[in-house]
């Protein structure tokens, strides 16, 4: 009879009521978690790399949770990163000794180009910052035509390395960068084109 009395109800109460709290905000911080993750996953399902796009952006499923703005603006920061490390990596490539007057020229010429796209990224991102204005489908339209042009930046750099006097090594390193970086500008270029 001692378990039943009013003291020992409370008591279990008092220690039941924070689990069980605990246990709710859990349970609706998992379900908003997995439909951020839902949102990402089927945002994802319009690029051309998807794979590529879940990689990268699934991390971030707190941050855009189901905000199609935060999503374009995440991609295109994870592309300007990404442009930056390139630049960074092929500036390096250029200081290695034996390289050819071939080979520093197309370096070079790539390090131009991607400078462009890193600008060019910037530039979408700063258009997109403006689609609450008046003239939205104005900067709509920049944010698209600055996108595409990052893309055709990065495809430039390679142009220079088509030639056979470039050391496969070097072509290589330099081409898988750009090919990362002309996905990444690419699914971010999707996300946008879908906007509205």
């Amino acid at each position: 009879m001692e378990n039943c009395s009013p003291y020992n109800s409370k008591k279990l109460t008092k220690t039941l009521l924070p689990i069980l709290l605990l246990l709710l905000l859990s349970t609706i911080s998992q379900a908003q978690g997995n439909t951020n993750s839902n949102y990402i996953k089927s945002k994802c399902n319009i690029t051309t790399y998807p794979s590529l796009c879940l990689k990268t952006l699934l991390p971030y499923a707190s941050y855009v949770q189901t905000n199609p703005i935060k999503l374009c603006d995440t991609a295109l920061d994870i592309a300007i990163d990404s442009a930056k490390n390139t630049s960074h990596m092929v500036s390096e490539l250029g200081k290695n000794k034996g390289i050819t007057k071939y080979e520093a020229a197309a370096i070079k010429d790539c390090i131009g180009d991607l400078k462009d796209a890193v600008y060019e990224l910037k530039e979408t991102l700063g258009a997109m910052n403006h689609l609450n204005d008046t003239d939205k489908d104005f900067q709509w339209d920049n944010a698209k035509t600055y996108a595409s042009a990052v893309i055709s930046d990065a495809n430039s750099c390679l142009d220079g390395f088509s030639d056979r006097k470039v050391n496969p090594d070097v072509k290589a390193k330099i081409s898988d960068a750009i090919s990362y970086v002309t996905k990444l500008a690419s699914n971010a270029l999707a996300f946008i084109n879908h906007l509205f």
